[in-house]
């Protein structure tokens, strides 16, 4: 297998190939949000010990196991143990769950920028209804990028019940990622390394190029400073620290096998313990540049809001009390409304509904994460900026280039073991074996295509990997230190690399990091069972806002299904390998 295995051109792209698997949406979208919630710049104390205690350390293990057994994560498991066989099919089941529903983000990405090129924008006015003499009802009591956002990208129906007919443009959409993301595969190593130096490196011009518009943006710097004011006191709030834990561990893509795949085709001598500093450092940085550039932006459409509220406040006083244009300003306009109140206090308590409270630090505040902010918070942002389309192209230009980038990895960790095994690569062409992953993966995506399709993706986005995830890493961590020996593992990196193991990464494999994790799975296990009934965000059109409904129990019986189909492969498949050895030798046990 070591002669004929395809190799990386060089080192550089296989950190390239990394990068571009890390950092991805949740590095846009998650971190900035994480911030917000839980104290701003205080949150990098958590977030970087963690960094430190996990992110660094599982990154390396998995990275070294796929050097060292030059195999997919089934072969690498089943080296270390035919018992750990199933750690592996966990990892392709998991990742196959990701790819589903993740290439869906990139056929909205590839809507919006496909819409991107109209003037005015088609998510910054309201339609007309239908007999032309208003605008639309759901879009006027939502906003005109929520309208755009849930009616007509989604055409969201008003529960999971209702499934609705696919929608025919954005499965055209999800198609053509398919036929992208295929492409990019296409030959393996040899096609994917030559497209990870786009992937990797053109989201970093366009968030360059973001920030300097964005601080040049009126308002920009309110949210910087509610972004960078430290606020010590979420310190001792242990979900701080959890969300830290959790948000390191899933960006770096940990536990997918995706990490063991691409080491695979590296040189056995590659010095993979400083390309694993490299690119947990590059990621944890990206996260952070990418919040500057989002509060920025965040900055700009709070004072925008907030000086749009206190207009149509100071409009609303001077037309009813009849005062002088000018005469109310939104410096003295708190003392002018105690000053009417007192002097026409019936007139004033018949308008006082009509009076919104403005509040900056209300609208810097919002917290929202996911496709929320990046079809919502900032389309709207997008559209009150000069030349929008520009900005709008440049933006789902890289949402694409990040999707695209953690695609190849997810697909990686799927064929990788499939084109290892001697069984399907004896019949099928990798070319073969890439394209009906990308086929079977493309017909079960168009569920999410559907009216209730978003409600579908929220399912598999929040319930697919999250636990399954952490118990595949700390069996992992718990296999290479204490079933194949750690001892063993550090005597084969020294003959491999030449180098010897610190003893800082013996500490974090040995201890630390297995308690950490299992730290994590506690909590994510006692807060699903002190949830009680799981809850989803219906899209209530009459109302033009998401409302609270239970999920029905079909869909609680979908994700305890969806959650058991990729954690039990590890015990199943240990219990089969125990019983086929028994059936077939006896008493005796496989050995590693």
């Amino acid at each position: 297998m070591e002669k004929t295995r395809p190799l990386w051109a060089n080192p550089l792209q296989f950190v390239f190939a990394c990068i571009s698997y890390a950092v991805g949406l949740g590095n846009v979208w998650r971190f900035p949000y994480l911030c917000q919630m839980y104290g701003g710049g205080s949150f990098l104390v958590p977030y970087i010990i963690m960094l430190i205690v996990e992110g660094m350390p599982l990154l390396y293990l998995e990275l070294a196991v796929g050097q060292r057994m030059r195999q997919g994560s089934i072969g690498a498991w089943r080296t270390i143990s035919p018992y750990l066989r199933g750690v592996g099919v966990a990892s392709v089941v998991v990742s196959f769950f990701l790819s589903m529903y993740y290439n869906v983000i990139n056929a909205w990405a590839f809507w919006y920028l496909f819409h991107s090129f109209q003037d005015p924008l088609p998510w910054s006015v309201c339609p007309l209804n239908g007999n032309r003499t208003g605008y639309d009802e759901e879009c006027e009591k939502a906003s005109s990028t929520q309208y755009f956002w849930y009616r007509k990208t989604l055409n969201i129906s008003p529960s999971i019940q209702e499934n609705g007919s696919v929608q025919w443009e954005p499965a055209l959409c999800l198609i053509l990622a398919w036929l992208v993301v295929y492409l990019c595969i296409l030959r393996g190593t040899e096609s994917t390394g030559k497209v990870v130096y786009f992937t990797a490196s053109l989201p970093y011009c366009v968030l360059i190029i973001y920030l300097v518009r964005g601080l040049t943006l009126h308002g920009a710097t309110n949210g910087l400073l509610y972004m960078f004011t430290p606020k010590l006191e979420q310190l001792a709030n242990p979900k701080a620290w959890i969300n830290a834990a959790t948000q390191i561990f899933f960006s770096l893509g940990l536990g997918f096998g995706s990490l063991i795949a691409f080491a695979s085709y590296n040189e056995p001598s590659n010095n993979c313990q400083k390309h694993a500093i490299i690119v947990s450092l590059i990621n944890s940085c990206t996260s952070i540049f990418a919040s500057i550039v989002t509060f920025s932006i965040y900055g700009f459409k709070a004072t925008f809001n907030y000086e749009n509220c206190l207009n149509k406040v100071i409009l609303l006083l001077t037309n009813t009390f009849d005062l002088e244009d000018g005469f109310v300003t939104t410096n003295n306009l708190e003392q002018v409304k105690i000053d009417l109140a007192s002097a026409y206090p019936d007139k004033y308590s018949e308008v006082f509904p009509q009076i919104k409270n403005c509040s900056l630090e209300s609208e810097l505040s919002t917290a929202v994460q996911g496709t929320g902010l990046a079809f919502i918070v900032y389309t709207e942002a997008i559209k009150n900026m000069e030349v929008s389309q520009l900005w709008s192209v440049l933006y789902f230009f890289m949402l694409l280039m990040l999707g695209i980038g953690s695609m190849l990895g997810n697909t990686a960790a799927i064929l990788t073991p499939l084109t290892d095994s001697k069984v399907i690569s004896s019949h099928l062409p990798k070319e073969a074996i890439a394209g009906l992953v990308c086929l079977i993966n493309c017909a079960v995506g168009m569920v999410f295509t559907m009216e209730s399709g978003n409600y579908w993706f929220d399912i598999f986005n929040d319930y697919a990997a999250t636990l399954s995830l952490l118990l595949i890493v700390l069996v992992e961590t718990v296999a290479v230190c204490y079933v194949y020996g750690l001892r063993r593992f550090e005597s084969d990196l020294q003959s491999m690399t030449g180098r010897s193991l610190n003893w800082y990464w013996k500490i974090m494999w040995a201890g630390v990091s297995p308690l950490l994790i299992i730290s994590l799975l506690i909590f994510y296990l006692s807060d699903y069972i002190l949830t009680g009934t799981l809850q989803y965000q219906a899209w209530d059109a009459s109302q033009g806002q998401l409302v609270t409904k239970d999920y029905p129990t079909y869909a609680l019986a979908f994700i305890g299904l969806l959650v058991a189909s990729s954690t039990m492969c590890i015990p199943l498949v240990a219990l089969g390998t125990f019983v086929l050895h028994r059936l077939k030798h006896g008493d005796t046990a496989p050995v590693a």
